[in-house]
């Protein structure tokens, strides 16, 4: 609701370490949660999408079961899938993009500039790697990352592109060179401009929310930040991109490639990518209007207006019978 997309939320999997799975144990784990889960899923019922420790693979052996069981090509009963499948251009970096848009909004209203920007980038997932190397390439100076193995600081910047490799190659940013290592949890106390926790929840508690430092913070991970935390650092002036917003760029393109599945007909990248900055920048001003108009945080002003819209809708629809 808060970026005007017709999606819900929520959350499901299974309680399990992907890693010391075989590739043909995760499919049959996959196939099986997909067959239980099949009655209360779909295109116009609920349509799952990649999250922690899943990816395209996941996804397109989850539309492949319920296809199976439904006895016809099922395209739009999951997104993020391959391309082949029915997937999406530019889903697999949607969410960090969602928030590089996201970002480039707040340095406007905080009349800061992202280029040259000290930024801090807690997890280095999906959403954490993309966002670092997006920065980057924004001009901004990535200073310390995080994964779960590691973390690294380097005052004059981290090479990005070396990371990713690194982080391929080894699947660690440990012994990065040209770092230094730190502890994962001391890159919430980064000395940086932005800092964008980008892994589970809780990492910004009433514990160590003294120790930030930054003057944006953008949510990319889900419910970083504790309720506590959340009041302190509006008190001290943080300005805080709420998850609900900083990384809605996932879901608004897994909404974009369910409308093209229900469709057939697959927008190029350059389509995609435009019409999530338009979606993004336009919710973020909506959001900031909401927020100064209540006089409030952004937290509280993408509620109210999430909040409002449901509301709305649900008053006109009225009740049946």
């Amino acid at each position: 609701a808060t970026v005007g997309i017709p999606y819900g939320g929520g959350k499901g999997g299974v309680i399990c370490d992907p890693k010391s799975l075989s590739k043909s144990e995760l499919e049959r784990l996959t196939r099986r949660y997909a067959f239980e889960i099949a009655p209360i899923i779909g295109p116009d019922r609920d349509i799952p999408a990649p999250d922690v420790y899943t990816d395209e693979q996941t996804m397109a052996w989850i539309m492949d079961t319920i296809s199976m069981v439904r006895g016809h090509t099922e395209l739009g009963v999951v997104t993020g899938k391959p391309i082949a499948l029915g997937g999406s251009q530019g889903r697999a970096e949607a969410t960090a993009r969602g928030c590089l848009y996201a970002l480039r909004e707040a340095c406007r209203v905080k009349g800061m500039s992202l280029k040259g920007s000290r930024v801090a980038v807690h997890g280095f997932g999906n959403a954490g790697a993309n966002i670092a190397r997006l920065v980057a390439e924004d001009g901004a100076k990535v200073v310390a990352a995080c994964d779960s193995k590691a973390g690294i600081y380097c005052e004059s910047g981290i090479d990005i592109a070396a990371a990713l490799k690194h982080k391929a190659k080894t699947s660690s940013l440990r012994d990065l060179p040209g770092t230094k290592e730190i502890a994962t949890e001391d890159i919430i106390a980064v000395d940086c401009d932005i800092l964008l926790p980008s892994a589970l929840e809780n990492a910004i508690t009433l514990s160590n929310v003294g120790r930030v430092k930054a003057k944006i913070i953008a949510e990319l991970a889900n419910g970083p930040t504790t309720p506590g935390a959340d009041r302190i650092l509006a008190d001290q002036g943080v300005f805080l991109i709420p998850d609900i917003l900083a990384n809605a760029g996932g879901v608004t393109v897994s909404y974009y490639e369910w409308v093209q599945d229900q469709n057939a007909f697959f927008w190029s990248e350059k389509l995609i990518n435009d019409t999530l900055e338009q979606t993004i920048c336009t919710a973020f001003n909506s959001v900031h209007s909401t927020a100064k108009h209540y006089d409030t945080d952004m937290r509280t002003g993408a509620y109210i207006l999430a909040v409002g819209r449901v509301v709305e809708a649900t008053s006109v629809r009225g009740i049946f019978p």
